[in-house]
């Protein structure tokens, strides 16, 4: 228990910092804060259909909005491979990008991007 602040970083080390230590006596007592204050970041872990919403912006470049797309993808909790990343990365792509980018198939994410 001693050593778990160290590892943590931003708001979590925050929170740690501001905690009264004096009521864990076992690990389980700061396990169990410490899911209870961050569980929202398993529930609002993105999905499919979330990654399927995350369309890119009018100000923000292909390169731009492909990054943010892959970091979201990263995060889904039933993992994908990178084959089902590209393909689902193209499906959500607007008519004229689809077309020019169907070469990117079976192709690693970041072909993907250079092709986008």
């Amino acid at each position: 228990m001693a050593y778990f602040g160290e590892s943590l970083t931003g708001i979590a080390l925050e929170w740690y910092i501001d905690q009264d230590i004096s009521h864990w006596h076992i690990w389980d007592d700061l396990a169990r804060d410490f899911v209870r204050k961050f569980q929202y970041n398993i529930d609002i872990a993105p999905n499919g259909n979330s990654l399927t919403n995350f369309k890119k912006k009018t100000v923000e470049s292909f390169r731009e909005y492909a990054i943010k797309w892959r970091e979201q993808a990263a995060r889904v909790k039933s993992p994908m491979d990178e084959i089902e990343m590209v393909n689902v990365f193209l499906q959500d792509q607007e008519a004229d990008y689809f077309q020019n980018m169907m070469s990117a198939m079976s192709k690693p994410f970041a072909e993907a991007i250079k092709i986008g």
